[in-house]
């Protein structure tokens, strides 16, 4: 069982720029798939975008009132999209989403249930969606590939596909990790460096059926094989105190 209780209440981070073709079924689908949640909250981060995504998410506000959205005047880059989501969320546990309609929010209840599962590790705090078969171009699939390879061996991280936009983990434990730009594709690195447990769990990838990517071989491969130096340097300089069992706490 995770050390930060789940009670049935989560908050659903949506990071989205320019995906105004897309807000409408994914807020559908997200409240359809967690209707059976004892509470829940659906919060899009709109990061600087151009198109009509403001405009069609507060079109949606009277009918789906668990919605609220958070607007960057200007783009900011995704993972800081979502710590401003996280930041601004109301319950203790976060499931974040990528806004193009690729992930499927059918697939949170299967990700929420683990977290009460005792044979789950106690220091659960990160659920890491696994795209075992994505439906994607095959250049991104073959720079994920790279990148993915590259980082394993280097962090030693034990996860296969970090770049997987849906995630379930404890609030506390991501507002505790060092924040920077593209920070949120080596989660399960920056989790497992403060102590806690990351498990993969195979998910539903989608085809993009509307908009375009923001992200190509530049921007997904070659900057996030810079980072890697750079979380590699800070788990090289943790050091986790084993707390002795009659310290006053």
């Amino acid at each position: 069982m995770p050390k930060h209780a789940y009670s049935g209440c989560v908050s659903v981070i949506v990071p989205v720029k320019n995906e105004q073709d897309n807000v409408e079924p994914l807020v559908r689908e997200i409240a359809a798939a967690l209707s059976d949640v004892a509470l829940f909250e659906i919060v899009y981060v709109n990061d600087g975008s151009t198109d009509a995504t403001q405009a069609r998410l507060d079109g949606l506000k009277t009918e789906f009132p668990m919605l609220r959205t958070i607007r960057h005047r200007e783009s900011c880059g995704q993972s800081r999209a979502v710590t401003t989501g996280v930041t601004a969320a109301r319950h203790a546990w976060i499931a974040t989403l990528d806004g193009d309609g690729q992930n499927d929010p059918a697939d949170i209840p299967a990700l929420l249930a683990k977290l009460t599962d005792p044979a789950q590790p106690g220091n659960l705090e990160l659920l890491a969606g696994w795209r075992a078969r994505r439906n994607d171009t095959f250049v991104r699939r073959l720079s994920s590939k790279i990148a993915n390879g590259v980082r394993s061996r280097l962090l030693r991280d034990r996860t296969p596909d970090t770049g997987c936009g849906l995630k379930v983990f404890a609030r506390e434990t991501f507002l505790a990790l060092p924040n920077f730009d593209h920070m949120h594709r080596f989660l399960p690195a920056l989790v497992m460096r403060n102590g806690g447990a990351v498990v993969s769990v195979p998910v539903n990838h989608r085809p993009r059926e509307r908009g375009t990517s923001k992200y190509g071989i530049h921007n997904r491969l070659w900057v996030g094989i810079v980072d890697l130096f750079g979380v590699a340097w800070l788990q090289r300089r943790v050091r986790l105190p084993i707390i002795e069992s009659d310290a006053d706490l």
